[in-house]
């Protein structure tokens, strides 16, 4: 895969596809409400079509109306059945690990939940442990990984104290504590993002916090809710660094999820000297957003500390990226959980950046990187299938001066499909591109 787009000043404005993280959960509360939902926005990406598909499978009906609206006729909390066969969750692991939560306590009903080659390497324990804390009768394979077995009971509610810092563990709990029989309290010692509360409260469901604790109380109903999904800051911060390895570039991103704990990769790049605004703040379904510009710039390394990491997970392979190419040296520890996402991102991020020519050094929790790094390109980028991977070398195809070739370009479609297409048309100033 080559680009038209290779080193050219990127300029215009692009509209991202919808928050994948609030697009499971909105596919999930509208599945289990009573009555109709419409859902505006839902990514396209191969995730949220997974979810998509297992609810449909379990009894939910899906229909796709005009202007990017999804309606949903839900089945109520309980009503979900087994289908008979697994419910194949693709290559998602929020598909996997929320669903566990969300079918666990309904009596009666037993659900297979399996997924490709790369989800089923994935582990699930720690989602199933908690849930067995609440009465859950849940089973994984050999090495605590999928296929996950589960056989519905009314679940007794509990406290659960988080043993990692995971908002999908988080949520699970909490999507199997709206039917349970007592209420369910979750406690966090490290904040992660909050989508599932923010939903929930949204929903009017009785969810309070305390200090690091969040406490459900059960309810016999869960409503239907018209969803408005914001822009994907995860989706957005490509942009943001396509903008960064660009000379020239300008791009302004409509409509973006600002969750605090989700711009992380934002509160990081404005302290390696990016030049980032934010304008038109608005909140959408208790989710903050607003239009973000980003200018090109010189960029000065950082360390990414282990505090820092639960806010900017899934962009660390970005900033990887973007260090390289920095005034001076960057460290990024603390993330040590890339290893088991869709590859072991620690180790296919070093391999594709010292393919590409860049110095990385390599930790069990991350990177130390040297900056001053150039693209050069020149070569077969190894995506191991992860589409986190596969953006961070179709970048590094636009930005050098010789091809980035891909070895698995569509890995890319499990998250945002229509992106290289999207950077080989932003050619002109006047360029204005919406994703489908």
């Amino acid at each position: 895969m080559t680009m038209t787009t290779r080193m050219r000043p990127l300029r215009g404005q692009v509209t991202v596809p919808g928050d994948k993280s609030i697009g499971h959960r909105a596919c999930m509360l509208a599945a289990i409400g009573t009555g109709a939902s419409e859902i505006i926005g839902l990514s396209g990406g191969g995730d949220n079509q997974s979810t998509r598909h297992c609810l449909s499978a379990a009894g939910a009906t899906f229909e796709s109306g005009g202007a990017n609206v999804v309606r949903v006729e839900g089945r109520g909390l309980r009503g979900l059945r087994g289908p008979g066969d697994p419910l194949d969750c693709g290559n998602s692991g929020t598909t996997l690990r929320l669903l566990m939560g969300l079918l666990a306590g309904i009596p009666g009903e037993s659900f297979t939940l399996t997924g490709d080659a790369s989800l089923v390497r994935r582990p699930m324990e720690r989602v199933a442990a908690p849930l067995r804390r609440l009465g859950a009768d849940v089973v994984t394979a050999p090495g605590g990984r999928p296929p996950v077995g589960l056989r519905g009971v009314t679940l007794t509610g509990g406290r659960v104290v988080g043993a990692v810092a995971s908002a999908q563990v988080k949520s699970a709990v909490l999507l199997a504590g709206l039917g349970a029989r007592s209420e369910t309290t979750y406690v966090e010692p490290i904040a992660t993002r909050d989508h599932t509360e923010r939903m929930f409260v949204a929903l009017g469901l009785p969810l309070v916090r305390v200090g690091d604790a969040w406490t459900l109380t059960p309810v016999d109903r869960v409503p239907p809710h018209r969803w408005s999904i914001p822009g994907d800051p995860s989706s957005a911060a490509f942009w943001c660094a396509a903008a960064l390895l660009t000379p020239g570039s300008e791009l302004t991103l409509p409509g973006v999820c600002l969750n605090p704990g989700r711009t992380g990769f934002l509160r990081v790049l404005e302290r390696m000297g990016a030049e980032i605004g934010v304008e038109d703040p608005k909140m959408i379904d208790g989710e903050p957003t607003g239009t973000l510009t980003v200018r090109y710039g010189p960029l000065r390394g950082t360390t990414v500390t282990p505090d820092e990491v639960p806010d900017c997970i899934d962009e660390l392979p970005l900033l990887a990226l973007l260090a390289t190419t920095a005034d001076g040296s960057s460290e990024i520890r603390g993330a040590g959980e890339l290893a088991v996402k869709e590859s072991d991102r620690i180790a296919a991020m070093a391999a594709l950046l010292r393919a590409d020519g860049a110095h990385v050094e390599v930790h069990a929790d991350g990177w130390t990187l040297a900056g001053g790094h150039r693209p050069m390109g020149g070569f077969i980028a190894r995506t191991h299938g992860d589409h986190r991977v596969a953006l961070c070398a179709a970048l590094l195809d636009a930005a050098a001066p010789a091809p980035v070739v891909l070895d698995a370009p569509e890995a890319i479609d499990v998250s945002y499909p229509g992106f290289v297409r999207a950077l080989a048309d932003l050619r002109t100033p006047s360029a204005r591109l919406r994703d489908p």
